[in-house]
């Protein structure tokens, strides 16, 4: 062939400029793109071969090799894969954004199956150009009489190609490295960079540096290195000793056959954990994990491991990394990975991801947010079948897992739904049980107590009934009472600080009653999530009201009296406490050793809470704000009843004081100012017992 030179056929002279500062996001990606090109050629002459137009070499062994050249500043790519001719240079590299791949699968569409055809756009190879100031290619094409093509281009938009030398079928691509990009033909670096983006790419890449004049020799006798390749070196003279130059092997780097390209019922337990340990380089063994693989509607292969979760949520960083044919694409793309996931390790590989062409980008958001829906489907599917067929297992996992679940519930309306009978709640007793076990339980323990309820003398108090003879508008109010309890929020207590609540978890327990434990900080939005989207389920933290279940029965005339002297001691707390705000009941409490305590509604806390988020109030629960706060005071306790008996007495407003701050320790740490006085003030009251 006669030399040849030309102008590329582009459609602007600025195309360099462009790619070296735009095309890719990361410059080392140049790896990745003349790599895939590589694979793409081996796999495209393996196609031809398995379809009869071609034959392969008796031994033939696919391999990309990467040569690094520091003295001469040069990298080098070399394929055995299909090569080109004199014309297909023309058509695929003079004439940028032609993509090679795409015409080989127009060409045999109905013969070969694509999904391994990794090039795009045709516009991988031009990526050279981000770290080069010249490229050359050497081809020879597969194709009978063909003959090799030297190719040279210099960064701008003339290029020169001729006759080549090259000998073997394949293609080796050149690049003379520009000064302020020699780290790429550094040994180290190039492997770091190979490892990052090619890891499991299906051909085998190996990586050497090119011979040097400090290539060490020994004598022909000496121990050998394993990872040495040696060559013979002839005597310079009659009857000196033979040597050995001695060359560091090629490296392979890569893993051609990955695990989640297997079947899910080939892989062993050590396998996936080895995968876990070597590509998360995380040596905690993950709790289970989760094999995707799916040929239908979309092609889509991963592992999804569940690692061991001992931190607030926010701190949790998980890795899912998004491969295209085995080609690595990127850490955490949200596109395509639901956000609660990306607290979850793992890999994805999608061939059909539609690209843009920086192979770093993702279009077409209707497909890809199917994608997304589809992984989100299967880690629900895989939960709710662990908790259905190994719930022993799952309670196992639970605390560790159930910020990840809470969190996807929160971020994606279809995975709560699929998930919401699959939450775990664990009760007072260690227990665990799911949403519609709790509803059950507590409407059980709320009707149980009532069954048991006995008066202020110990006898049991029997439920009003309507009987068959009584009057038909007694059954008419009867009716409307069932039907209005039918209606009636069933509620679940819960526990967010066991041991700052525990006087109230020991009187759940005297009452039988149950509570669950939600001590995460993700709780209080789940919560609140739960009953947005379940009519009639209401959340309640055990000290946010007191239920009758606590309370003595009294007769009507006790309760006038109670009535008579709230008024009186309420008048007396506020004035002694300062708090014209608070509201004071007295009740007569079962429990005759409790003397006050303090309850925040359930709307007033959560409002608090989410002030505190949003850094709207500062104060901190030490100083427990009054709005919606009521003080109980025990009219079976002696010291209430001592207030009650002695209001203009000497040492009621110190008792005054004291009730209102055992009854708010019960909530939450005092202040230190308050804590301070409490102190002083209950050495006070010991004074006065010690006189």
């Amino acid at each position: 062939m006669a030399a040849k030179t030309g102008s590329l056929s582009i459609n602007s002279e600025n195309i360099f400029p462009i790619i070296k500062k735009w095309l890719y996001s990361d410059h080392d990606i140049f790896y990745r793109e003349l790599i895939s090109n590589g694979c793409d050629a081996i796999t495209k002459l393996k196609k031809l071969d398995m379809m009869g137009e071609y034959t392969l070499p008796e031994g033939y062994r696919p391999r990309i090799d990467v040569i690094v050249n520091p003295e001469k500043k040069t990298l080098t790519f070399q394929d055995n894969g299909l090569g080109m001719t004199a014309d297909e240079v023309e058509e695929y590299i003079n004439q940028i954004a032609f993509s090679g791949a795409a015409d080989f699968l127009e060409k045999y569409k109905d013969k070969s199956n694509a999904d391994q055809i990794i090039g795009h756009f045709g516009l991988g190879f031009y990526s050279a150009f981000m770290v080069a100031e010249e490229v050359h290619i050497d081809t020879l094409s597969y194709k009978e009489g063909a003959k090799a093509v030297h190719w040279e281009c210099d960064g701008g938009t003339e290029f020169s190609m001729e006759d080549g030398s090259r000998s073997e079928v394949g293609t080796t691509i050149t690049l003379f490295l520009m000064d302020d990009c020699l780290e790429f033909c550094n040994e180290y670096k190039a492997g770091e960079v190979i490892r990052k983006y090619c890891s499991f790419m299906p051909t085998e890449i190996y990586l050497s540096k090119a011979d040097t004049k400090d290539t060490q020799t020994i004598k022909a006798d000496e121990k050998l290195d394993t990872d040495t390749v040696v060559e013979t070196i002839a005597p310079e003279k009659e009857g000196d000793p033979e040597k050995l130059k001695i060359v560091k092997r090629p490296e392979l780097l890569n893993n051609t056959n990955p695990l989640w390209m297997k079947n899910p019922s080939e892989c062993t337990k050590e396998e996936y954990l080895e995968f876990y340990r070597k590509v998360f380089q995380d040596y905690k063994e993950p709790l289970f994990w989760i094999h995707l693989n799916m040929d239908y509607p979309f092609n889509l292969k991963g592992i999804l491991y569940f690692p061991k979760i001992n931190m607030e949520y926010e701190s949790i960083e998980g890795v899912i990394k998004l491969y295209n044919n085995q080609v690595f694409i990127a850490d955490n793309i949200k596109e395509v990975i639901p956000e609660f996931l990306m607290l979850l390790k793992g890999v994805i590989d999608c061939p059909d991801l539609p690209l843009n062409v920086s192979r770093s980008a993702l279009q077409n958001d209707g497909f890809v947010k199917k994608i997304s829906e589809y992984i989100s489907k299967k880690v629900a599917d895989k939960l709710a079948g662990m908790c259905k067929t190994e719930k022993e297992e799952y309670e196992k996992y639970w605390d560790d897992i159930s910020p990840f679940i809470k969190f996807g519930c929160l971020k994606d309306d279809k995975f709560c739904e699929k998930m919401t009978d699959y939450i775990l709640f664990k009760n007072l007793d260690g227990v665990y049980m799911t949403l519609p076990e709790c509803l059950e339980i507590n409407k059980t323990d709320t009707e149980e107590a009532e069954e048991n309820a006995v008066d202020e003398s110990g006898n049991k108090v029997e439920a009003e009934v309507v009987t068959e003879e009584g009057s038909g508008e007694e059954a008419e109010e009867a009716g409307e009472e069932q039907e209005a309890e039918e209606k009636k929020e069933k509620t679940i207590y819960y526990v967010t600080d066991e041991q700052q609540q525990s006087q109230y978890i020991n009187m759940f327990r005297a009452a039988k009653m149950d509570a669950v434990i939600l001590t995460h900080n993700i709780d209080q939005p789940f919560i609140s999530q739960l009953e947005s989207k379940n009519e009639g389920i209401k959340f309640q933290r055990i000290d946010a009201d007191l239920t009758d279940t606590f309370k003595s029965k009294t007769s009507k005339k006790a309760a006038e009296e109670m009535q008579a002297q709230a008024e009186g001691i309420a008048k007396l707390m506020k004035k002694a406490l300062k708090k014209d705000k608070l509201e004071v009941k007295v009740e007569k409490l079962k429990n005759k050793k409790i003397s006050s305590l303090l309850t925040l509604s359930e709307e007033s806390r959560r409002m608090q809470d989410m002030m505190k988020m949003y850094s709207m109030n500062g104060m901190g629960m030490g100083n427990f704000g009054t709005e919606g706060e009521t003080l109980i005071l025990n009219a079976s306790h002696p010291l209430v009843q001592y207030v009650t008996a002695h209001q203009d007495g000497e040492h009621v407003q110190m008792i005054c004081e004291q009730l209102y701050d055992l009854a708010k320790l019960q909530h939450a740490p005092l202040s230190p100012e308050d804590m301070t006085k409490f102190i002083a003030r209950s050495n006070e009251i010991m004074l006065l017992l010690a006189k």
